[in-house]
This record gives structure tokens, sequence and C-alpha cells, in this order.
């Protein structure tokens, strides 16, 4: 499989959109329960703002856009409320937004390869600590993620990103 992680350019913003939109369609469709909402988040300008941050990346397979994630030490402000098995400082902590893989590719392992990915890169930035939030609906997402040896540190109510009534699931992981 020859695979490729990296930065995100202007050129794939527009896969990345659809990426998101298959998402959405698929959730309206009951096909899967993430708790995004369409018109709200994730949208194409959610990854135009990290592509411009500098903190968008993309999967690549046989040159096509498979999947995306956003990671920068970005803590929303819920994270203060959480329980850390680690208490760290901002710097230590690399956050994973938005992972997620075209649904006509799941299954395949690039969602783990894509987690390894941001293991290591939060490695080469210095950062002991890869944390994560998925909505507590999304019990794929937390199996995935449990999977990899990430902990559920608490499940916080909130308004994320727009989305009204969400209870967020915090995880962390130790990573050096």
């Amino acid at each position: 499989m020859n695979l490729t992680i990296r930065n995100a350019t202007l050129k794939d913003l527009d896969e990345v959109a659809v990426i998101y939109e298959k998402i959405h369609s698929a959730e309206e469709n009951g096909e899967v329960c993430i708790g995004w909402q369409r018109g709200v988040y994730p949208e194409r300008s959610t990854a135009l703002q990290a592509l411009q941050r500098g903190d968008l990346f993309v999967e690549e397979q046989e040159g096509r856009i498979v999947g995306t994630a956003i990671l920068n030490q970005i803590q929303v402000d819920i994270y203060k409320k959480a329980h850390w098995q680690y208490p760290a400082s901002e710097d230590q902590v690399m956050v994973m937004h938005t992972l997620v893989i075209h649904p006509e590719v799941k299954s395949q392992g690039l969602g783990q390869a894509f987690a390894r990915f941001c293991e290591e890169y939060a490695r080469q930035q210095g950062c002991s600590y890869l944390r994560i939030d998925t909505n507590e609906k999304n019990t794929r997402a937390r199996r995935f993620y449990q999977k990899l040896q990430y902990k559920e540190i608490d499940i916080l109510p909130c308004t994320f990103n727009g989305i009204q009534g969400v209870n967020l699931v915090l995880l962390e992981k130790k990573i050096d």
C-alpha cells in the first residue's frame, strides 16, 4: 500500500471538504453516528482555517486523499475542566482534531496509520502527551481509540464547535 501522510496544501482543500460532506451524508442516512452537523462542523472553512495555520494534514493513498486530521497544541476551553491523568503544561500536549477517513475506504488500517503518524509527529514536536476528543455518541471512534491505548478521562457536557448539547469524551495517551 503506497501511503503518505503530509501537510495539506491548497490543492487538497476540495478533497478534504468532500470527505467531510461524505461523512455528513452518511450520518444523515443513519450509517454512522458521529455527532457532526452539516453547515456547522466540520466544513470546508474548518479545513481552510487549519490549512492557514499550517496544521491540516492529509493521508494519501495511491495519489488519492483518503484521510485528514488537524494536529496542533490548541486545547479547547472544556479541556481545562477535565481530570487529566497526566498533568502537563500546554507545551507538552499535542491535540488531534477531526481525524477522519473517507467512508469509501474505511476498515483498511488507514485510521491506525494516521494515529501512529500523529503520535510520532507529537514526539518530534517535543510533546509527551496526545489528547483527543470525540462525541459520546461516536462509539466507533471511542472503540478505535481504546484499541490504540487511549484512556477516556472525562465526559463533559458542552457546546462544541457550534454544536449544542454535546457530551464530549476526552481521551489521553502518554506517548514518550
